[in-house]
């Protein structure tokens, strides 16, 4: 049996980081953040790819214009990766440039464009958005429709509409489920992400 006077609670024996503990780890984390946003610029396209990645999940708008330096990459690999994680960190200075992105000759990139405008909300995307309803490849299609959802603008309705015809299920699906989005955005819910 147990000493109640000698035992301490789970509670009591949590101590919170001290002051110098938590500068510590916030430099620790802005070197980090340094050495992603330094190997987007390696040689090595594992290295770039993988730090376009990693910037977004780190969440600090440090990495919002070298991220967008990226999206012009020589390798579609960095690109798109840089394009979602644009979105991820949340800053309006990636809007013109994830815009521009969608005009890309690259699926993947237009994908990693349409995923970034759509975290990012802007109603501004709308109009650039639209058109890839009616793209070729049926991801980017879906990756639209997902967006248009996602940003929840009335002006996007009569295009999810006619989407709802699209050859491919998986994209009348997004498309329906972008409507469902949109008319929920109006409840005050939000959509969910890809």
């Amino acid at each position: 049996m147990s000493n109640p006077e000698t035992e301490t609670s789970h509670a009591e024996s949590y101590t919170e980081a001290t002051p110098l503990e938590s500068t510590g780890f916030d430099e620790r984390r802005k070197q980090r953040i340094k050495g992603f946003i330094s190997l987007l610029k390696d040689p090595s396209l594992d290295y770039r790819w993988k730090a376009a990645e990693a910037l977004g999940n780190e969440g600090d708008a440090s990495a919002v214009e070298p991220l967008i330096d990226a999206l012009k990459d020589p390798y579609v690999d960095v690109q798109w990766l840089a394009a979602k994680s644009l979105g991820q960190l949340g800053d309006p200075r990636a809007i013109d440039p994830l815009i521009e992105a969608l005009k890309s000759d690259d699926k993947w990139l237009r994908i990693g464009a349409a995923t970034g405008l759509g975290r990012l909300r802007t109603s501004r995307a709308v109009e650039p958005l639209l058109p890839l309803l009616k793209d070729k490849k049926k991801t980017v299609r879906k990756t639209a429709a997902w967006a248009l959802g996602a940003i929840a603008d009335d002006r996007a309705i009569s295009a999810l509409k006619e989407t709802l015809n699209d050859e491919n299920a998986e994209v009348r699906d997004a498309a329906q489920k972008a409507l469902d989005s949109i008319k929920i955005a109006k409840t005050g819910k939000n959509a969910e992400s890809p």
